[in-house]
């Protein structure tokens, strides 16, 4: 008796179904499956769906958020996001100086990028270099009365940025949590290269624009 599409279907119904892993979360299958993955694709201790969901939405917070606070940054201030956080890191400084290799630390930043953003806004007399004296190649960076009006007058943009983005929509209750988890990150970031300057670090004065805090005038 010659199959209906009825019966094709009903048994494509019946059929089990395979079970599938996400590519986020497990590794797809090597060769014919019959031999079980070994080394480190073994070892590795793949996200379970909630993992994933929480690490994806995270990853909002790491991409999403620094390209627009960049975009606003610009349309608003003329600076770029890095940009005004190297002068905001100046502007904390006693005399609104840091030795190159420390502002890079500070900024999360390499030396040859810092150098090349520093130079640009060296053109623009926001930060001037200086010579340290002594053996090796060191170099100062100071900010320049007026790279410190451009920081005052671009941080209120910043603040109102970061509260529209992030702190106004999440609830009261989680700002703690949010907290938390920074907390944690930056604690293991910081187990894994102990000499790391990270977002937490403290400030060498209490009133940034960094951090969103008001600042108080000289």
């Amino acid at each position: 008796m010659a199959s209906t599409a009825d019966d094709t279907g009903e048994r494509r119904r019946r059929r089990p179904r395979q079970g599938s892993a996400s590519k986020a979360t497990a590794p797809a299958e090597v060769g014919s499956g019959s031999r079980k993955p070994t080394g480190p694709v073994a070892e590795t201790r793949w996200l379970n769906g909630d993992e994933l969901a929480a690490w994806l939405a995270n990853s909002a917070i790491m991409i999403s958020l620094p390209a627009a606070l960049d975009a606003r940054m610009q349309r608003e201030a003329q600076l770029t996001f890095f940009e005004y956080m190297v002068l905001s890191v100046l502007s904390e400084q006693p005399a609104r100086t840091l030795q190159m290799s420390t502002l890079a630390a500070r900024t999360a930043a390499s030396l040859s990028r810092l150098s090349h953003v520093v130079g640009r806004l060296e053109k623009r007399e926001l930060i001037t270099r200086t010579r340290i004296p002594g053996s090796g190649r060191r170099t100062n960076a100071t900010l320049t009365e007026a790279g410190y009006e451009v920081v005052v007058a671009a941080a209120p943009g910043h603040v109102a940025a970061v509260r529209e983005y992030l702190i106004d929509e999440i609830e009261p209750q989680d700002l703690a949590t949010l907290r938390r988890i920074g907390a944690a990150v930056d604690a293991a970031i910081k187990r894994e290269h102990p000499d790391a300057v990270t977002a937490m670090s403290p400030p060498a004065e209490t009133s940034t624009t960094r951090s969103g805090q008001r600042r108080t005038a000289d």
